[in-house]
Parts: structure tokens; C-alpha cells; sequence
């Protein structure tokens, strides 16, 4: 066991070292260290400034209660030493492989411990007790980036937004409005609570708009949006939906309808987490679709992502 921790150690201390020194140069303190780069030691470690967020996904690992809760203790010592981080600033949560982003409308918690981090100058609530996701998929760094520069003066629809992140950053960009969409009610109030603390109070300008995006989009006049961001789950048979939406099978209807509500020459930030994905561009609706997957790949997450990210112009 302690040969595999020294493993773990020095391969933490590589990464660590490496990524932080970039965090650093380009002044983030929200980022991802380490992903599942052993397979003895299957975590996701984020830091969010001072913070430490440390999902362990699920596995058969064949040790005791008593034997894994040691074991994850003398992780946690590891990566409390590394990171230079107090023990009581790491937050331990548990999750299968496979959850895909949006299974986070399950609540795991009630402690809500929200704190503010900020990136590009822009503040966001995070909690790292209560849900299965923090607030702010730091994957999407980059893309948030890209809607800031593009939409000044144009209507952004923001689906799927759960926080509202890149709402916040749409507002940040001079948007003529923006509207956020999200079936949890919890996700919403969270997206409003993000303008609330950068100052975007205008409510004729910002929307925040409760219902299932799927019936949404039908009732849409047709050429509103300037940009549009979509950033799906990959399956949802929420009892709140009229209807089970798959990613794959409903990607096309999905997003000829988001086409038919984008002004001409508008574009799309299209975005799924299903790794085996595959987008059947002959049947959109669109002038180009181009695939910034890499393009939209931030530093800490070279060589992990899952998932795939398309720019479609009407």
C-alpha cells in the first residue's frame, strides 16, 4: 500500500507542479489537478482558490470500510501536503464513473456552504458540499470566453444554463439580453444569486426562464436569438419533462429547432459530455459547423476531456 501512495505522490507533485505554475502565469485559482491518472487512485481533484474538491468515483476496490476510510486518509494527507491546503478545506464526495454533467439535480447535501471564486474577473457562487457538481464546470472555461467576445449587443439564449455561467459572462459582453432556461428551479436561483453578486440587475435585460428546453424551443419566435449556447445532458427522464430526452437521438431535432430561433448568421455553442457522440451535420440546418473541441480544451484538461464542443453559424 505504501509503494502505491508514493506512486500517487509523485505523480500528484508532477501534475501539481506543472499546472499550477500555468494557473498562475494566466492568474486562475479555479482548476482541475488530477484525473483519474492512476488507476489505483481514481479521483478528481479541483482546487477552487484556498479549496480543495475531491471526487472519488465508485469502484471495487476490495478493501474494508475501515481499510478504504484509512486509505482515503492518507490521501487526503497527501494532497493536503502537495497543495499546501488545510485539512478542513477538502471536500470529499463520491460519484459513479459514468455520472454524466446534469446529474446534478440530485441534492447530497443541506449544509449550504456557498463561497465565491472568480475567474476573468467575473464572480461565481461555488458549493462544494451539497451537490454532486460545484456550480462551475471549469471545462467550459475557454467557451465562456469566446460568448463574452461575441455577443455584444445581441439577444444570447443560454439552454440547459444550469448556473448561469455563461449567462453571467454574456452580460459581462454587453448583450442586448439574455435569456438562462433550466428545468431545476434550484439551478435558477443559483443563476440569479451569480448576477446578483456582479451587479447585472437590469430584469428587462435578464431572463430566467423555468421549463423543459425541449418544448421551450416550440414556442420561440423564429430569428430572436444572436447567440445561443446548448449544452445538453446526455440523458434526462426527468418526471418533469414531457418527454425522456437522449443526446444522440434528439441532437438534430434539437438543434434545427435552436436554428429556427437564431437570427442569420447567428451562432450556436453546441456542447455534449456523451463520449461516443457523433454529430449528424448533414442533417442541421446551418451555413458551417466547426468542431472546437480542442480549440475550447483548457490547460488542465489536455488529454482528459470527454467531451466535444461545436460552433454552428445559420
Amino acid at each position: 500500500m505504501q509503494e502505491k501512495l508514493i506512486m500517487f505522490e509523485n505523480r500528484l507533485l508532477k501534475v501539481y507542479k506543472h499546472i499550477s505554475k500555468q494557473a498562475k502565469r494566466q492568474n486562475i485559482s479555479c482548476y482541475r489537478i488530477y484525473d483519474h491518472d492512476l488507476s489505483e487512485f481514481p479521483f478528481c481533484i479541483e482546487r477552487y482558490d484556498d479549496k480543495i474538491y475531491l471526487a472519488e468515483y465508485l469502484r471495487r476496490h476490495g478493501m474494508t470500510d475501515e481499510e478504504h476510510e484509512q486509505w482515503l486518509e492518507e490521501c487526503v494527507g497527501v494532497i493536503c501536503r502537495l497543495t499546501d491546503t488545510k485539512d478542513e478545506n477538502v471536500f470529499i464526495r463520491q460519484r459513479k464513473r459514468k455520472s454524466n454533467r446534469h446529474d446534478q439535480y440530485e441534492k447530497i447535501g443541506t449544509e449550504g456552504d456557498f463561497f465565491t471564486v472568480e475567474e476573468n474577473g467575473l464572480k461565481f457562487l461555488v458549493n462544494l458540499t451539497d451537490y454532486l457538481d460545484t456550480g462551475l464546470f471549469l471545462d467550459h472555461r475557454i467557451t465562456r470566453g469566446m460568448v463574452q467576445q461575441q455577443c455584444a449587443g445581441k439577444h444570447v439564449l443560454n439552454l440547459f444554463c444550469y448556473t448561469g455561467s455563461f449567462s453571467v459572462y454574456a452580460a459581462a459582453g454587453n448583450a442586448a439580453s439574455v435569456t438562462s432556461v433550466d428545468l431545476s428551479k434550484t439551478y435558477l436561483n443559483w443563476g440569479e444569486d451569480n448576477f446578483v453578486i456582479n451587479r447585472f440587475k437590469d430584469k428587462t435585460k435578464y431572463h430566467f426562464v423555468h421549463a423543459d428546453v425541449k418544448q421551450y424551443l416550440k414556442t420561440l419566435p423564429r430569428g430572436k436569438f444572436g447567440l445561443v449556447v446548448i449544452d445538453p445532458p446526455t440523458f434526462s427522464n426527468s418526471k418533469r419533462m414531457k418527454d425522456f430526452l437522449d443526446i444522440q437521438r434528439d441532437h438534430v431535432e434539437l438543434l434545427n429547432d435552436v436554428l429556427a430561433a437564431t437570427s442569420a448568421g447567428g451562432i450556436v455553442y453546441f456542447s455534449t459530455n456523451f463520449s461516443k457522440f457523433i454529430l449528424e451535420a448533414e442533417k442541421i440546418q446551418a451555413t458551417d459547423i466547426k468542431n472546437i473541441t480542442k480549440a475550447t480544451t483548457p490547460f488542465d484538461f489536455e488529454g482528459k476531456l470527454k467531451r466535444w464542443c461545436y460552433r454552428i453559424t445559420k
